[in-house]
């Protein structure tokens, strides 16, 4: 590449040490007053009209600039006998030299820019012209891996990545590489990843679930295994069909859980029911039966786990108004409280009250008494009963400490007959206060609060005795 002299001398640079020609080197170098150097005009360059006197002073001119750029040959030889950098030495060459010999190198400096080899325009640098070749150059000529046609280079760019033979992954992530061009089919035909709609439920399944969809798709047809009338039915209704609709179908008589042992096809079940309803009403009636049994049986065990077996009840009576006025009008009414044990294996009792009083005390006391019922472990218990009893009606009053209790006790005599080991029927009366409490004094004191009265009828421990 031909370059002019003020090309070299604008990208010139100097190391800092220079030629042994010091003293006439630095003489030229650092007067400030010489001139740039430019290039000289050349006789080629002229063109008409300049007339010859004009040729003549213009050569005259020429002569005088070079004249003042090198004023003599010693400084043109000092000049061009100094130390230059290549100018290229910033892109990383590091050639450097006399300045006569920038030229020569340029020609080989594969850093210098050459036009394209292959005739693009371009200039590059020598460094890289291989790598332009195959990459950049518009002009240059690649071949594609995949359809193995040859292209320009600028064609070869905008076929790169629109090749139809290039291998691509499946979009819906399959797993399968297929060329470009028939990747469209494969997405709608063969890609296990696709949706498809299921052809009897028209939900949509991935195509590799979809024949696991269809095993428990509850529209899929199947046919009733009795053969019955009806050849196809979704599988979602077969048990519906089996257990309701089925005129094949084997049945067990409707009276099956009260002994009815019969079997048969859904068709022959009313005529089996019609034919036998009078030994169906006799399997309900036993059925009935057992069932009494058992609720009478739970009923006990019930009764068994509510007992109280502490020897002591808190009898409370609610609604004594009420039950008051049903005693004044009605002779001989009598509340009974719930039974209970004087131990775990003790005896039984339970106690009574009359509202308007009873014997004595009628129509002016409340009289209480104490029963002894038949138990269940009464063969193992001594007998008379000898335990003390004590009957105690609570004051309810707001402070504890002022409430006035009324108790009564009893011992029992051995020989009475109320204590002895009771029979089947308990004694109608019992043993008791025919006075317990005066209607009067239940006006007095808190011995009714919220219309409610509460009594303890109280066995002493200390005697309660068993085996």
């Amino acid at each position: 590449m031909v370059r002019s002299l003020v090309q070299w001398t604008k990208t010139l640079s100097f190391p800092a040490r220079i030629s042994p020609n010091k003293s006439s080197k630095e003489s030229v170098l650092s007067n400030p007053g010489s001139p740039t150097i430019t290039p000289t005009p050349s006789n080629t360059s002229l063109s008409p009209p300049y007339n010859k006197n004009e040729i003549n002073n213009m050569k005259n001119n020429s002569m005088n600039e070079v004249n003042q750029i090198y004023p003599d040959p010693e400084s043109e030889k000092a000049i061009m006998s100094s130390v230059v950098y290549c100018i290229h030495h910033k892109e990383g060459c590091k050639w450097s030299d006399e300045l006569r010999k920038l030229k020569a190198h340029l020609n080989s400096c594969k850093h210098d820019a050459i036009p394209c080899t292959g005739k693009c325009g371009a200039q590059i640098p020598r460094v890289i012209m291989e790598e332009h070749l195959k990459t950049t150059c518009p002009q240059r000529r690649a071949r594609c891996q995949f359809c193995n046609k040859e292209f320009s280079g600028h064609v070869f760019e905008n076929h790169v990545g629109n090749c139809g033979y290039e291998p691509l992954y499946c979009e819906n992530k399959c797993g399968v590489k297929v060329p470009r061009r028939h990747l469209s089919q494969h997405k709608v035909s063969e890609c296990s990843k696709r949706l498809l709609p299921c052809r009897f439920c028209s939900k949509e399944f991935v195509a590799d679930t979809l024949s696991a969809h269809h095993l428990k798709c509850g529209r899929v047809p199947v046919a009733c295994p009795n053969r019955c009338d009806i050849n196809v039915l979704a599988k979602e209704d077969l048990e519906t069909h089996l257990k309701e609709e089925c005129t094949v179908s084997v049945l067990s008589c409707t009276y099956k859980d009260a002994g009815c042992r019969f079997k048969g096809p859904r068709y022959l079940m009313e005529k089996h029911l019609e034919e036998n309803s009078q030994q169906h009403l006799a399997l309900v009636c036993t059925v009935v039966t057992k069932q009494q049994h058992q609720i009478a049986s739970l009923k006990s065990a019930l009764s068994r786990l509510s007992l109280n077996y502490s020897g002591t009840l808190i009898w409370k009576i609610s609604d004594f108004s009420d039950k008051m006025n049903e005693a004044k009008n009605k002779e001989g009414m009598e509340l009974v409280s719930p039974p209970f044990y004087t131990s775990q294996y003790g005896y039984k009792l339970q106690a009574s009250l009359f509202p308007n009083g009873n014997g004595a005390g009628e129509d002016s006391h409340i009289s209480v008494y104490i029963k002894i019922l038949p138990g269940e472990y009464d063969a193992l218990l001594r007998w008379p009963f000898a335990h003390s009893v004590s009957f105690t009606l609570f004051d309810q009053s707001s402070c504890p400490e002022k409430a006035c209790n009324i108790v009564e006790s009893f011992i029992p005599d051995p020989t009475w007959k109320n204590f002895q080991r009771p029979s089947k029927e308990p004694d109608s009366l019992g043993f008791g206060f025919p006075k317990f409490v005066s209607h009067e004094m239940l006006k007095k004191r808190h011995f009714m609060k919220d219309d409610t009265m509460f009594i303890r009828v109280k066995v002493d421990p200390s005697k309660i005795v068993a085996v």
